[in-house]
């Protein structure tokens, strides 16, 4: 009697893992901004990808070794969309992770996280941020050196990235991404929103303006001309 071959069990990687996006709308909103502000950075460089919020497998076969970073960043990497990241699929490391932290995950952030982003995923630089500053430390950065992170000094109060080519700093109470090059911070989706409002409706005032005076100087000349005319008919 021939034994049948059994193909392999195919190996699903759900993508959620049941936990909601954030703890706090605040939380949520740090979250959105980073990646939005990012993604706008650097969205004329092909090989550039912006991530969050989504599992991201590292071990081929095993869907229980996953990590869900709250932002990343990683070069080499398509802007394609992606329900779920498999590192034996796009690229092993990534160069940036931000975690946003709470008093309910910060033991981890700072322990299970840290070790497996320095030891695993040799994530070059890590960041973690908590917008209540109800943890100490609130807001710390590490850089991967020789294999193990090193702490990221403040400078002028920001923490430099050389990885995104930015600093991280608060401004306005919330995490902000402050380019050096320009000396500015970089808008939020929000803040752009609000400035191509604010031009629209100066615009609309100066047509409006423009078509005021046009209006006047219409009816300027046209009183003149009636005034040449009585005159020409007085003579």
């Amino acid at each position: 009697m021939h034994q049948r071959l059994r193909s392999a069990p195919t190996v699903v990687y759900p993508e959620s893992d049941g936990q909601p996006m954030a703890e706090t709308p605040r939380h949520q909103q740090v979250m959105i901004d980073c990646m939005n502000v990012l993604r706008r950075h650097f969205y004329k460089i092909p090989e550039v990808y912006i991530g969050g919020n989504m599992l991201l497998y590292y071990e081929e076969g095993n869907p229980r070794k996953s990590v869900s970073p709250d932002v990343f960043m990683v070069r080499g990497v398509s802007k394609k969309e992606l329900r779920v990241y498999k590192t034996w699929e796009q690229h092993p490391t990534l160069d940036f992770v931000l975690e946003v932290a709470s008093p309910s995950t910060v033991r981890k952030d700072l322990g299970e996280k840290k070790e497996l982003y320095a030891n695993v995923l040799k994530v070059r630089e890590y960041y973690i941020y908590d917008p209540y500053h109800e943890v100490e430390p609130s807001f710390i950065g590490f850089r991967l050196v020789g294999g193990m992170y090193e702490e990221i000094e403040f400078v002028n109060d920001r923490l430099v990235s050389e990885q995104l080519g930015l600093e991280l700093g608060e401004h306005e109470d919330t995490l902000r991404l402050y380019d050096p090059m320009n000396g500015t911070w970089l808008p939020t989706s929000d803040e752009r929103a609000d400035a191509a409002e604010a031009r629209a409706e100066g615009e609309a005032r100066a047509r409006q303006v423009a078509e005021a005076r046009a209006a006047a100087a219409e009816t300027e000349l046209a009183e003149l001309r009636a005034v040449l005319e009585r005159l020409q008919a007085s003579e």
